[in-house]
């Protein structure tokens, strides 16, 4: 490779005119509750992936594959509340919904999540209701609660309140840690979607509900976010995350997760990775953030070389919608 930076996703060259896909670095940490360190994760994600390997079996290729990146330059707010915070993040994040190109954000808490979701809603083919759009959850917690030390924006609560934004359907993957609150209202809301990881590997039914996933994912209709906590996975891959949890997900089920969604019927808008902590005795777990961002990445060049992914132009006026988390 004749081009390196370190600075850069994939340590690419890069292009600051209309670029094809957005690397988005949301380091916000407001509300972790137990490990720490959520907040220097986009950093180590964008350090780590300058070794990831550019060639992609699937693509058949070296990335960028024809198209151009550009990794963004972090978000920072020195709003005085968390509530302003998010309003800011949300507001940041409107920017990369024009629907032509794709944004990949990088957290960061799970608390990204619902700012992320408010700024979705100015993209073509969600704007300007959410209920058209779908969430993708990959996740070891179902992120249900209605508060968390007394605070419904908590990241423990970002599914919750994506859902009050007015979110249409919510399909959770891995979940293996919630609350018997979290429970009732899996069981209760027709709008969720949960696998639980105890159904998925289960040893003598879990290949048959692994099939049934599969086949929601391609079935899924209209646009579609994912969002991807890297605690979804075993937490063998990702030690260093907030909370790691074991019997999650290994890296090649994750990998299936993504090539399902993206040849399915529907269109990815939007990804996110988050609650990357960085790892100081090996990279382990942000070099695997890294490598799902980079599979995330090739996944979306595959659909729009098969029609599943074009630029659509916003046909609104171009004003910022969001929503104000000061009502939470």
């Amino acid at each position: 490779m004749d081009y390196f930076n370190p600075e850069n996703f994939l340590g690419l060259a890069e292009s600051e005119q209309n670029p094809d896909v957005h690397i988005v670095q949301l380091p916000y940490e407001m509300t972790t509750s137990y490990g720490q360190g959520t907040g220097e994760g986009p950093k180590a994600f964008i350090e780590a992936s300058a070794q990831v390997e550019l060639f992609d079996v699937r693509l058949g290729k070296d990335l960028p594959a024809g198209l151009t990146f550009s990794t963004v330059k972090p978000w920072e707010s020195d709003a005085p509340t968390l509530r302003k915070q998010l309003d800011s993040m949300a507001v940041f994040a409107s920017q990369f919904y024009t629907g032509t190109s794709f944004p990949i954000f990088v957290g960061g808490e799970h608390g990204i999540l619902p700012p992320i979701v408010s700024a979705s809603r100015n993209h073509p083919l969600v704007s300007p209701d959410l209920s058209n759009l779908t969430i993708v959850q990959i996740d070891a917690h179902a992120d249900l609660r209605e508060s968390l030390d007394d605070e419904p924006l908590s990241h423990a609560c970002a599914a919750s309140r994506s859902l009050d934004l007015g979110v249409g359907s919510l399909i959770q993957i891995g979940i293996r840690a919630f609350s018997q609150q979290e429970y009732d209202l899996i069981r209760s809301n027709d709008r969720i979607s949960t696998h639980f990881a105890r159904d998925l590997f289960n040893s003598s039914t879990g290949q048959q509900n692994w099939s049934k996933l599969l086949s929601q994912i391609k079935s899924i209709n209209g646009p579609v976010h994912l969002t991807v906590d890297i605690d979804g996975l075993d937490g063998t891959l990702v030690p260093a995350t907030g909370t790691p949890v074991p019997g999650g997900l290994n890296y090649w089920q994750l990998d299936e997760i993504l090539i399902a969604l993206f040849e399915g019927d529907c269109t990815v808008i939007s990804a996110d990775i988050n609650e990357i902590v960085e790892q100081k005795d090996t990279p382990l777990t942000q070099f695997s953030a890294a490598l799902i961002g980079k599979r995330i990445v090739s996944e979306h060049i595959i659909a729009r070389t098969i029609g599943k992914w074009e630029a659509v132009k916003q046909s609104n006026d171009g004003e910022i919608e969001v929503d104000v988390f000061e009502k939470f």
